[in-house]
């Protein structure tokens, strides 16, 4: 049994894992493969069963997952982020949720003639949504900021809201109704408002506290924030049940609004939890499913999964976007994306137990449903958002371009060349004169130090997605490189050396190490760059052919020409490094600082 157990959990950590990573490598939501890991490990082999490998610690285990993901996505929220959407998000979370509410039970009632009860209540699971499904979906979309922000927003505080109202809901159930139920309810609403907010400002005043009087040290601030998220959402349901989710996300807004406090790291640690919990969470709860309940549904459960997609959200979201600064296919694209998560399948699971004791039968149909919504959401959603907002042209460009540090003579050439073949470059240097010449070339460039707080308000980045440190300053680059790898991720890290180091340069050696890839090769340096361009070296765009291959352009190579980037069939632009994990091939270009006097075949393009 023990050692079925363990092999069961190194299997749902390894499928997570490897969902994402295919997820990444055919650049497609994430969630999609882990919905299909955890239903053939679980419905359709009988591999993973869930309840009897966690017993009792599943639904808390997934209360705390759910609270940490909640509590990562609250840090990034700051108010500053949001100027003009401030009403938006303000009617989603309670005009939204209502319509949501109402409307969802309406059709459950008429479709699947569920008792009002069971009605009503699953109408209030159904307006969470979630940072489970939207954090991951907006990676994969990449809306446009004020797209973006407002389903943050919304995703993150109608978690604790949307299961609020589940609880207001299940009480007034059980309360007997009308006569008692109001009382009840109201009562309950203000303890769980007033709990959930005073505990989750206290853990956030509490911790925010420790970090600026520098009580913990720095190698111990992760796990701290963890321990006390799951202390904080712990007391905070143990003082009022379902209260806790409120109080984390109380927390996290606290802190990242408040003022001197440094969170990169704890971000850096939460978002890379999150990524691990979410996997979990998704294969595990798919795993719990019941393929013959789904088919018991019937087709009327597809109508009502069809009039939250189509009919609900699209009237809630142009509705509360009435006077805002949304454009219109800004508001089409939040009326296509609101998929349901892992606090929807939590909450109907648990809610649904207890009203079969109490004989709701209808209750049973709950979570199978929850599900047809959730797997039905995510799927048409995650499919169909990102070409949705490419089509509606609210879609962030591609992370493929260039920010190069310096602005100097050979920083310039290889921007033109790169612009020249439609590639995004953005130049940056402390030098007035070196990026007042780049900018009279017609090049982006930002003047300035690049690790700046500056920088990081006013340097736009749309666009770009990794570094080209090209300064004749080993410091600068080793400094800026280590300041982007958390902002373009260490793969897209690339510095061209700028003298061999040796014994005698332990400084320089230092510094290079933590400069992330060797650009050009290992034998390249700054310096041989710019003397073969005072030479008169030229920089040239060579297309392969099959008759032209890259064997053929390497046995041309010589001490004249240095290769530098290719482009692929696809546009996609790939760094010659000191380690290459490329090899071109027939259509593919290739970028190179070649000598007037080197020949090269006549498919040349310059």
């Amino acid at each position: 049994m023990s050692e079925h157990a363990m092999l069961s959990l190194s299997f749902i950590l390894l499928a997570g894992m490897l969902c994402q990573w295919i997820a990444w490598r055919v650049k497609f939501p994430a969630i999609i493969f882990l919905l299909a890991a955890g239903i053939v490990a679980g419905p359709v082999t009988q591999w993973l069963n869930p309840d009897e490998l966690f017993g009792d610690l599943l639904f808390p285990f997934v209360s705390l997952a759910v609270a940490v993901i909640l509590f990562e996505g609250s840090l990034t929220l700051k108010i500053q982020d949001i100027p003009g959407l401030e009403r938006v998000i303000r009617n989603l979370i309670t005009i939204g949720a209502f319509i949501t509410w109402m409307i969802t039970a309406l059709a459950t009632r008429t479709l699947l003639d569920f008792s009002w009860s069971v009605s009503f209540l699953f109408g209030a699971i159904m307006v969470v949504t979630g940072p489970t499904v939207i954090m991951p979906l907006l990676r994969t979309v990449r809306p446009k900021e004020n797209v973006a922000s407002t389903l943050q927003w919304e995703g993150i505080l109608i978690d604790p809201l949307g299961a609020i109202l589940a609880v207001l809901v299940f009480e007034f159930i059980v309360s007997g109704g009308v006569e008692g139920g109001f009382a009840a309810s109201l009562l309950i609403f203000g303890k769980m408002i007033l709990i959930g907010i005073l505990i989750g400002a206290a853990g956030g005043l509490l911790f925010g506290f420790l970090l600026k009087k520098y009580l913990i040290p720095h190698y111990l601030h992760n796990i701290s924030a963890l321990a006390l998220v799951c202390v904080v959402f712990a007391v905070s349901n143990v003082l009022e049940p379902e209260s806790g989710l409120l109080s984390v996300t109380i927390m996290g807004i606290w802190l990242a609004n408040s003022k001197g406090l440094e969170l990169d790291d704890i971000l850096d640690f939460k978002e890379s939890l999150s990524i691990l919990l979410i996997s979990m969470l998704f294969i595990i709860l798919a795993a719990r499913m019941n393929i013959s309940e789904f088919i018991d549904l019937g087709w009327p459960a597809l109508a009502v999964f069809a009039v939250i997609q189509f009919v609900i959200r699209p009237l809630s979201v142009h509705l509360c976007a009435l006077g805002s600064k949304l454009t219109m296919n800004e508001r089409h694209l939040l009326s296509w994306i609101a998929p349901r998560g892992i606090v929807a399948a939590a909450i109907s699971a648990l809610f649904s137990i207890r009203l079969e004791y109490l004989g709701y039968q209808d209750a049973a149909q709950m979570v199978p449903l929850t599900f047809l919504v959730i797997i039905g959401t995510v799927l048409l959603q995650s499919m169909t958002a990102g070409p949705l907002a490419r089509f509606l042209k609210v879609a962030e460009p591609e992370n493929e371009g260039f920010l190069i540090l310096g602005a100097n003579r050979v920083a310039q050439v290889i921007a033109e060349e790169l612009k020249k073949n439609n590639i995004q470059t953005l130049l940056t240097d402390q030098n007035w004169s070196a990026v007042t010449e780049a900018k009279l070339k017609g090049l982006a460039a930002y003047w300035g130090n690049p690790v700046s707080e500056h920088a990081e308000r006013n340097m736009d980045l749309m666009g770009i997605g990794n570094l080209l440190a090209m300064s004749p300053h080993v410091e600068l680059n080793a400094l800026a490189a280590q300041y982007y790898r958390l902002e373009f991720a260490p793969a897209n890290i690339f510095t061209i050396r700028n003298s061999q180091p040796n014994s005698g340069a332990s400084e320089a050696k230092a510094a290079f190490r933590y400069s992330g890839r060797i650009l050009f090769g290992d034998s390249i340096t700054y310096q041989d760059l710019e003397q073969l361009l005072q030479q008169g070296a030229e920089m040239k765009t060579i297309l392969l052919t099959d008759e032209f291959t890259f064997e053929d352009y390497l046995e041309q190579q010589g001490t004249a020409r240095v290769s530098l980037f290719a482009i692929d069939t696809n546009a996609a632009v790939h760094v010659f490094t000191a380690q290459p994990d490329f090899t071109p091939k027939a259509g593919w270009k290739i970028m190179a600082l070649a000598a007037k006097k080197m020949i090269v075949p006549s498919s040349e393009s310059e």
